[in-house]
Formats: structure tokens, C-alpha cells, sequence
């Protein structure tokens, strides 16, 4: 299993912190399944509540959504929740060492993340070919990048930031298929460096003349084995991309 994230695509290996979750917010991640601060609030709730139905009123959401979620996450993750018929002890639900487990891998990444308060960007120069909602498509040097902004047009002069922690990377010849995920933004490049931190390891990506930062934990590290040169795959959403107009930087500095 990989950590915040850490993400695999059937053969393919991957290691990412932040994802789908956010910015600065852990989430760990298993054959496409993500667990995240939501669905550590849903385990806490059964542990402290002893049912899931208890832990669905305590949170505010429908028994059938917290155990459709429950399934979900022990498809990917193994059994979490054990659950007990009712008898002369009564019923209920408790957590399973792997859930205990996941719940604190979890709490350790979430911290190394909260303690993280500068996550490197990579910061791409641009100008937006089109607008779709919340969302700009962005000309820049590595390819067309899709993120969010804020008033952007078509024509603008933009800068493109791609939080380190918002990346996956993966390694393996298998290609994930584009309909099994929710991140828009592929590019394939090679590893340029790798900087190895104790809890966490920054993996730089080149991609023409660019390099992206990537944030993977020691563990997904040593797994993947990265070398300098080794291709590779990254992907991120566009919901964790922000296009900044020049005009906003440049009255910023």
C-alpha cells in the first residue's frame, strides 16, 4: 500500500502526498481507492459510537452511504470494520487491527504534511486558450495544463502552480486508463534527482525543460526504487492546480 499518497495502477507504482484531499491534507491510497480525512472521521466515529449506524447519525450521513463507503474502502484496504450480530452481548462494529492501523498511518502522514507549511510548486508560465466554468485550459512549455482560476480569460498571460504535494508519480510500463481516474493532467518525463527526506522524499520530474517536484513518503521511495533518469508518469487534478493571472504575481511582488 502506498501513502499519502501512494497510488498504484494495477502494475503500474505510484507514491503521492495530498491528492484528491487537498493541499497540506494526507490521504493514502490503494488500487485507485483513496482514504482520506473524510473516511478517517467515519473509522473514529465507529470506534467511538460501536456501530456504524451510530457512527453515520454522529456524522451527519445516511447508515447505507457510511457502509456503501465502508465496502468500498475494504475492497482496496482489507477488512477495517468487524462487525458483530446482535445476541445476548448485543451487536454492533468495531474496528479491525487494519483499520486501527490504517488510522494511524494516516495520523503520522497527515502530521509530516501539517508541519510541512511551505509545500514546493512547480510554476509554469502560460496563457489560457479557453475557459470552461471554474476551470482554464493553459498553453505552456510542457503542454496544455488544466486548473482553476479566478476571472481568467481567453489571452491572459498566466503563471500555472502545481503544489508537490498534489502529484502522483508512476513508474511501470502499464498505461492507467484515463476513465478509471479524475486527474486530467498527464505527462510523461524522467527522474532528474531525488532529495531524501527522513518522512518524506521530493522527487524531481523533468519534462522538457521543466521540472516537477513530486512528494512521496520514505516508504513509496524505497518501494519504487527511483532513479536518476528512470521514466516516469505524473498526473495531478486540475482542482489542484491554480492559474494565476502575471498581473496578480507581479502586484504581489
Amino acid at each position: 500500500m502506498d501513502e499519502t499518497t501512494d497510488r498504484d495502477g494495477g502494475d503500474a507504482k505510484s507514491g503521492e502526498p495530498g491528492g484528491a484531499a487537498g493541499r497540506g491534507q494526507a490521504a493514502l491510497i490503494e488500487d485507485g481507492v483513496e482514504f482520506d480525512g473524510r473516511d478517517a472521521a467515519l473509522l473514529r466515529a465507529v470506534h467511538a459510537a460501536g456501530s456504524v449506524a451510530g457512527a453515520a447519525s454522529d456524522l451527519g450521513r445516511s447508515r447505507a452511504r457510511a457502509l456503501s463507503r465502508i465496502e468500498a474502502l475494504e475492497d482496496a484496504f482489507g477488512t477495517l470494520v468487524e462487525r458483530r450480530r446482535g445476541g445476548s452481548g448485543g451487536g454492533g462494529s468495531r474496528l479491525s487491527g487494519a483499520g486501527r492501523d490504517l488510522l494511524d498511518r494516516y495520523d503520522r502522514l497527515q502530521a509530516v504534511l501539517a508541519a510541512t507549511a511551505q509545500v514546493p510548486e512547480t510554476v509554469l508560465d502560460g496563457t489560457v486558450t479557453s475557459v470552461d466554468g471554474e476551470l482554464a485550459d493553459v498553453d505552456t512549455a510542457v503542454g496544455t495544463v488544466r486548473g482553476l482560476h479566478d476571472g481568467a480569460a481567453v489571452g491572459d498571460a498566466v503563471q500555472v502552480r502545481i503544489g508537490a504535494d498534489a502529484v502522483t508519480v508512476y513508474t511501470g510500463d502499464e498505461r492507467v486508463d484515463p476513465d478509471s481516474t479524475s486527474a486530467r493532467n498527464r505527462l510523461r518525463g524522467a527522474v532528474v534527482g531525488v532529495e531524501a527526506g527522513e518522512t518524506v522524499s521530493t522527487v524531481r520530474v523533468g519534462v522538457g525543460e521543466e521540472a516537477f517536484r513530486v512528494l512521496i513518503t520514505a516508504e513509496s521511495a524505497e518501494r519504487l526504487a527511483l532513479d536518476e533518469g528512470d521514466e516516469v508518469a505524473i498526473r495531478w487534478k486540475a482542482t489542484a492546480t491554480r492559474v494565476v493571472s502575471q498581473s496578480a504575481v507581479s502586484g504581489r511582488e
